[in-house]
């Protein structure tokens, strides 16, 4: 067990954050062209910065979902449901999408990772994701709600660092040819966030 999480729920989790992380999207945009414009370390360099944003929405999530919580013990209902719905939403834009828009990259190293940073930590979708995608793989029985968030929310982290680099790396080596497969990947994320919203939803009875 890690930390007191069941091992079953970290694997699922770890398996729904692959999914989505392979999801194109703003993160995975800007990768890619810093690929296409400074080649593969700078490709990297920028996912190396939209994990350490991911990693801010995750302290942000475990120290505000915990005293709301704790203040108002109903408000987790209101929490799941809005996540859920948001989800769907998600889930609706991205089956809708046909391709990754192309997006301004960077050349140097230093500077891919500040707007890697950025580009992740002022994004609000990406704090809403996070709000509603953590919660549904904590379990009451596995401890203190933000360390779970924030252990869950390291592991998604890590799990986006290697992926979103793994396009920014490719971009690097191989340009826009990238995207030919963007439409797929699309549906793909749609229907998970589609199932993760009604899981959202039925863990309501659970708790």
């Amino acid at each position: 067990m890690i930390l007191g999480l069941d091992p079953a729920t970290v694997l699922a989790f770890l398996g729904a954050g692959v999914v989505l992380n392979l999801t194109p999207g703003a993160d995975v945009m800007f990768a890619t062209a810093s690929g296409v414009s400074g080649g593969p370390r700078v490709g990297a360099a920028a996912a190396f910065g939209v994990a350490l944003g991911a990693l801010w929405h995750t302290v942000l999530a475990a120290a505000g979902l915990s005293a709301l919580l704790a203040a108002f013990p109903l408000a987790y209902d209101a929490v799941r449901y809005a996540g859920a719905a948001y989800l769907l939403f998600l889930a609706w834009k991205s089956w809708r999408a046909s391709a990754v828009a192309q997006g301004d990259g960077v050349q140097k190293l230093g500077r891919a990772v500040w707007r890697g940073f950025l580009t992740n930590a002022l994004n609000p979708k990406v704090a809403l994701f996070i709000l509603a995608l953590l919660p549904q793989f904590t379990t009451p029985e596995a401890g203190p709600l933000w360390v779970q968030i924030l252990v869950l929310g390291a592991i998604f982290a890590g799990t986006g660092f290697f992926i979103t680099a793994g396009y920014g790396v490719t971009a690097g080596l191989v340009g826009a040819k990238l995207v030919r497969h963007a439409r797929l990947l699309n549906r793909v994320g749609a229907v998970v966030y589609a199932a993760l919203a009604l899981r959202l939803v039925l863990a309501g009875g659970q708790r």
